[in-house]
């Protein structure tokens, strides 16, 4: 049996420590993986200063971490996808209420996944590149995808142009930039934003509008794009863009839904339960309000939902392992490599919460 080694978290707000781990076993529909490489999301620091809010159920010690790309060394008995040798890129959701399981946390040399939530890689892919994938990939495919969130239909290789529009507030970012690949690649037209030394490359993922964010008269500018246009549904990404979404699909025709992916409060400046408290209850109460008011639906997307759902094997089994293998879909937001062990990964989520731009930080194991 393996000798496996994680990076645990010992208790709240405590910082990671490495040591050894027992090697868990795969169930019937996992695989455990070999971790060559793992990437940072704003929610492993999320959890590790504020975690007794929005993960409470977390058994300690746990180990956090979402996205790894590495090799197959073990199969399940119901798993026929893969075979030990394979390399993967697979999404943990060992931090999700109904897993709470550390076996499944990426931030370890072996990690238990689930087989719907793993996808074979080209042999030219390297897993650097392809560990940035998983939690932004995930969340976009829920929120575009998913029946209660915007219900687009699937992409696929040769999907004929819908006729109708997604916007993407965010697109620079993780899940936006899988997100603008993704409704391209389901035959949608996507407008969005970001910084303007990032238009270009969405431009070259498809996007047919990139507006800078930043501009005061930026809702003004993505309402005149979208008159004429039917609106598929809106995802919003970082601070304050589902309230600017909302207002722009209140002002649009189509279908009047917007999928937030950001909580209406940030932990960048520390934390402190009873602002988060008051920020929670204050933001979403704000944020349906202003739906209401402008006749639109919001929601909130969880990364990990298409679990549950057929969103999962439409995107991990039927979509993503021939796009990648092709050359049709891109590995986003570009790899940053920060460092080359377990002991680096506290390193690595302290400066992605100092903030990171239109790139992923990865450390390899």
């Amino acid at each position: 049996m393996p000798t496996n080694t994680a990076a645990w978290i010992p208790a709240r707000n405590r910082p990671l420590e490495v040591g050894p781990a027992p090697y868990t076993a795969p169930g019937p529909d996992e695989i455990v993986v070999r971790t060559h490489a793992v990437a940072i999301n704003p929610l492993d620091w999320v959890i590790q200063v504020a975690g007794r809010v929005a993960y409470s159920w977390l058994a300690y010690p746990f180990v956090l971490g979402a996205d790894l790309a590495g090799e197959v060394v073990e199969v399940g008995t119901a798993v026929t996808r893969f075979r030990p040798g394979d390399r993967v890129l697979a999404l943990s959701a060992g931090t999700d209420r109904d897993a709470n399981s550390a076996a499944q946390g990426a931030f370890q040399q072996y990690t238990v996944a689930l087989e719907r939530l793993a996808s074979p890689i080209p042999a030219d892919l390297p897993y650097t590149d392809a560990a940035v994938l998983p939690l932004g990939l995930s969340t976009a495919a829920c929120a575009l995808f998913q029946t209660g969130h915007l219900g687009l239909r699937h992409p696929a290789a040769d999907s004929a142009p819908t006729g109708e529009t997604v916007l993407v507030w965010g697109g620079a970012t993780s899940v936006g930039s899988n997100a603008v690949q993704l409704a391209v690649a389901a035959g949608y037209e996507v407008v969005t934003t970001a910084s303007p030394h990032n238009a270009g490359w969405l431009t070259e993922l498809g996007a047919s509008h990139v507006l800078d964010y930043r501009s005061p008269t930026a809702e003004k500018d993505m309402i005149e794009i979208l008159r004429g246009r039917t609106l598929a549904g809106a995802l919003a990404i970082g601070p304050g863009s589902a309230r600017a979404c909302i207002r722009i699909a209140g002002a649009s025709r189509g279908n009047r839904v917007v999928s937030a992916a950001t909580a209406p409060v940030t932990f960048e400046n520390g934390f402190s339960l009873p602002r988060t408290v008051a920020g929670m209850l204050g933001g979403g109460a704000g944020m349906v309000a202003a739906a209401l008011r402008h006749g639109v639906r919001v929601k909130f997307v969880i990364g990990s939902d298409l679990k549950k759902n057929e969103v999962g094997p439409a995107i991990f089994r039927d979509f993503l392992p021939a796009a990648l293998a092709e050359g049709r879909y891109r590995a986003l937001p570009a790899a940053s490599v920060v460092g080359s062990s377990l002991s680096d990964i506290q390193h690595a989520m302290d400066l992605q919460r100092k903030g990171v731009s239109a790139a992923k930080l990865v450390v390899t194991l």
